[in-house]
């Protein structure tokens, strides 16, 4: 995988974008050396996910759906059947390997843990469903403000020496190069329309594809209204701004739709279109560690 993604509180893991990574493994199959899952009964949001290049998995108050949305590279509406309580239930998941893994290596590993833990089962299947078309608004093929092509050369970047990974200050703040931190509100440095029609996939809860015809990388900037509740500030009086992920929220603020027009000057069209899907086929709650 080119791109690590890290996700926010309360929005899906995005990894390896809206193809289903094929279910079927070899005998013997990855597994994390050390494993932890527990329920968690706290009541709070979710606390921030991680999957990328490493050697662990470390999700906190996470429900199982979006484990398995992270282990099988798919969105919400991708991921079919399951008793109620995978949506309900928290769980603290911990597991690490005895080496260094790719992204794909730890879903595959993930997969494994999810079998032995949860006993999950499951197969893949091609639907017609409903989904989003990532296109440019305007009929002269004029971007909007906050969208502008990338001066970073992604593919010399990632291939130096980790020493030699030096570049400016970045302009969109701490946001580094070639890599999408969709923390709300969104910024991203050099990466392709693809990539954005990923992260657009898991905050809509559709496929998204990207039809834009727009080659090479871009930087951005993408600040919505989001359908998750912010929360007040802990002890502060009600009339005090609602925050999310330390950004003020704008209550009269776009809608995601309208932000993609007006900031970039992009649209989602709905069409229909085949879907890989996975069906889940049984699925039990863990036996406590």
């Amino acid at each position: 995988m080119s791109m690590r993604v890290l996700w926010a509180i309360g929005i899906s893991l995005v990894v390896g974008g809206n193809a289903v990574v094929p279910v079927a493994q070899t005998l013997e199959r990855p597994a994390f050396e050390v494993t932890s899952v527990k329920p968690n009964k706290s009541g709070g949001p979710p606390g921030a996910q991680s999957l990328s290049s490493g050697d662990r998995v470390i999700m906190t108050n996470v429900p199982l759906r979006t484990v398995i949305q992270a282990a099988y590279g798919v969105d919400g509406s991708q991921l079919i059947g399951g008793s109620s309580w995978i949506g309900s239930e928290r769980f603290d998941i911990i597991a690490k390997a005895d080496t260094r893994a790719s992204v794909n290596q730890l879903q595959l590993m993930l997969r494994t843990l999810l079998a032995e833990r949860f006993k999950l089962a499951v197969h893949t299947e091609t639907r017609q469903l409903s989904v989003y078309a990532l296109v440019v608004a305007r009929g002269d093929g004029k971007l909007g403000p906050h969208l502008r092509r990338s001066e970073i050369d992604c593919a010399a970047l990632l291939a130096a020496p980790a020493n030699d990974r030096r570049s400016d200050p970045p302009e969109l703040g701490a946001t580094p190069p070639c890599l999408i931190v969709p923390w709300w509100p969104i910024a991203a440095r050099a990466i392709t329309m693809s990539q954005l029609a990923d992260v657009v996939s898991s905050i809509v809860k559709r496929v998204v594809w990207d039809r834009t015809g727009l080659n090479g990388t871009f930087d951005l900037e993408l600040q919505w209204t989001p359908d998750l509740p912010p929360r007040a500030p802990e002890g502060r009086p009600p009339d005090v701004p609602a925050t999310l992920n330390g950004h003020i929220v704008d209550p009269n603020g776009p809608s995601i739709f309208t932000a993609l027009q007006e900031q970039l000057g992009l649209k989602l069209g709905s069409q229909p279109g085949p879907v890989t899907v996975l069906i889940i086929d049984g699925v039990e709650k863990p036996a406590p560690d």
